[in-house]
């Protein structure tokens, strides 16, 4: 049985090697340091505790830290143990490879699908997620639910039914990683059923379709016009699927959908076009998939429901906190037809951590979230004005579209000049999209030169200055 003191102390790696424990010993220590994977100040294990876990005599560990202080690489005072000492040593070769790799940062950015970071409620979320720590019972530190735990999901069964109209039960919400990781997941259930194709927006976001393709499947993109993507010609589109029907070729399994406030383009898919999805998903038994990634930001029109209140067993609703909170906590859910469930839930994998799931429980049901996505809402449509107001002072001539809801604005260029203000607002060190990168390759649509605005990236001290350099880069 290991002595009481053995579990104590501080670990540290060490494997002796050589003739002689001592010299061993003392060589693996010196060489530790030398290199610097113990760097300048890092406190060394008492002599007992290490000799407990190598497996050696003390006066060995005493008399090699002996060695090595008289050599100069350890120090050693009453009361403060045993540290390396503060000597110059090399940078690790993978540190500065990897810094050496990244590239520069611009001191103003503009690109969508960030909310301001510096606004994330870390008091709040703190306070939270020690409650929700305090009451969690110990069987929620298990491996638990593959859905999620149930106090997140039954959070967000009240929430999204009271705020998005979603129609459904704690039973029927996957827990996930993230829109991304839950995209994932439903593209491998469709290529395990023999699917091979799925219809897609003809502006959306390539980081979707290449996931997508990496699962097997294959994006087409739907006609669209001026109102969106036009829903009623789902039923045009096939499946060059194994389970082809005796004409050849089946319908498409699915179609993914922004249907409350579509990215980037920013508009809403109008009634009949939402009617039209699902009655082509109840006519062939096909899914649609809703991507509501920011339906609590809406400004100057009502609110528009989700999809999914409309057919429950038809429509896959996907939501995040990424853009209400942070991308950072990887937390997404997926509220799914009955029929589905338990298949996703094997999927996924349980590859979300507990304590975030029942922190954003606590913060959901103690109104904290509703507190915070009001404050939020108010900051990014004081920016979107000012955004506007700046644009109509200093270029008229750019019409502004898409903001009547969600984090970013489509800013509409003259023709052939998309591609120059980019490379102008670089010059400004502002970061910057343009439409076409967000053209599905594809698409039967008339290319239109734009800029693709996100207001809600930079933090607050710097959006009087990013604002600045956008109307400078701009014709």
């Amino acid at each position: 049985m290991p002595k009481p003191w053995a579990t104590l102390g501080i670990d540290l790696h060490l494997e002796p090697a050589g003739p002689g424990l001592r010299r061993g010993l003392t060589d693996a220590l010196r060489e530790a340091v030398r290199t610097g994977r113990l760097a300048p100040g890092t406190r060394l294990p008492s002599s007992r505790s290490l000799a407990a876990d190598l497996g050696i005599a003390r006066n060995t560990v005493a008399d090699a830290y002996a060695d090595l202080v008289a050599e100069g690489w350890l120090t050693a005072r009453q009361g403060s143990g045993t540290r390396v000492a503060d000597r110059a040593v090399p940078p690790r070769p993978t540190r500065r490879a990897t810094r050496q790799r990244e590239p520069g940062r611009l001191p103003y950015d503009l690109t969508p699908g960030t909310p301001d970071l510096s606004s994330f409620p870390r008091a709040e979320w703190l306070r939270a997620a020690r409650r929700a720590l305090d009451a969690a019972p110990n069987d929620a530190l298990g491996y638990g639910d593959p859905r999620g735990r149930t106090e997140l999901r039954t959070a967000l069964a009240d929430y999204l039914a009271r705020v998005r109209g979603v129609r459904t039960d704690p039973g029927q919400i996957v827990v996930c990683s993230g829109f991304a990781h839950g995209l994932k997941l439903l593209g491998e259930l469709l290529r395990a059923r023999g699917r091979r194709t799925l219809a897609v927006e003809p502006y959306g976001l390539d980081a979707h379709w290449d996931l997508l393709a990496r699962t097997g499947l294959r994006t087409v993109p739907l006609p669209a016009d001026r109102l969106g993507p036009r829903t009623e010609d789902l039923g045009d589109l096939k499946d060059s699927a194994d389970s082809a029907g005796p004409d050849g070729a089946a319908d498409v399994p699915a179609v993914l959908l922004n249907p409350s406030h579509q990215f980037p383009l920013g508009g809403a898919l109008p009634p009949d076009r939402r009617a039209a999805a699902v009655g082509w998903a109840r006519r062939t038994g096909g899914l649609v998939l809703e991507d509501d990634y920011d339906g609590e930001f809406r400004y100057d029109r009502q609110h528009v429901g989700a999809l999914q209140g409309l057919d429950p067993d038809h429509v896959v609703y996907l939501g995040t906190a990424s853009k209400s909170l942070a991308p950072g906590l990887r937390l997404g859910w997926m509220v799914l037809p009955p029929s589905l469930v338990t298949e996703v839930a094997r999927l996924g994998g349980r590859s979300t951590g507990v304590l975030e799931q029942l922190a954003l429980a606590e913060f959901l049901t103690s109104g904290a979230y509703d507190r915070h996505v009001r404050a939020a809402r108010l900051r990014y449509r004081r920016r979107r004005d000012a955004l506007v107001a700046a644009l109509a002072d200093r270029a008229p001539e750019i019409r502004v579209g898409g903001i009547a809801a969600g984090l970013h604005a489509v800013l509409r260029l003259p023709p052939g000049t998309e591609e120059p203000v980019v490379r102008a607002a670089a010059w400004q060190g502002l970061m910057l999209h343009g439409l076409s990168r967000y053209r599905h390759p594809s698409a039967a649509v008339k290319p239109v030169d734009a800029l693709v605005v996100g207001y809600g990236t930079p933090p607050d001290h710097a959006w009087a200055g990013t604002l600045d350099a956008l109307c400078r880069a701009l014709p």
